[in-house]
């Protein structure tokens, strides 16, 4: 999803909004309390990933179809062990 702002304060309260929300989501489900922490602990590892991975880019063709294949091959192994 893309914010469009000129307050870069702005963007990232309202995706930490949505982000508590999901959150609020996941404990109100009757998941184990340790799945919900390791959830919990992985989204915020992958938050400050993104948040520390420097200036945003524009998506190329090529990373898309990084993504795509990427994509398919976790299927693939999917399939594989099924």
């Amino acid at each position: 999803m893309i914010i469009e702002t000129n307050e870069p304060n702005q963007a990232i309260n309202s995706q930490a909004s949505k982000i508590e929300q999901f959150l609020e989501q996941v404990n109100n489900h009757s998941f184990p309390q340790d799945q919900k922490q390791r959830a919990k602990e992985r989204l915020e590892t992958m938050l400050l990933e993104g948040l520390n991975s420097g200036d945003a880019t524009d998506m190329t063709t090529q990373d898309w179809e990084d993504i795509r294949q990427a994509v398919r091959e976790r299927i693939s192994k999917r399939q594989d062990t099924v």
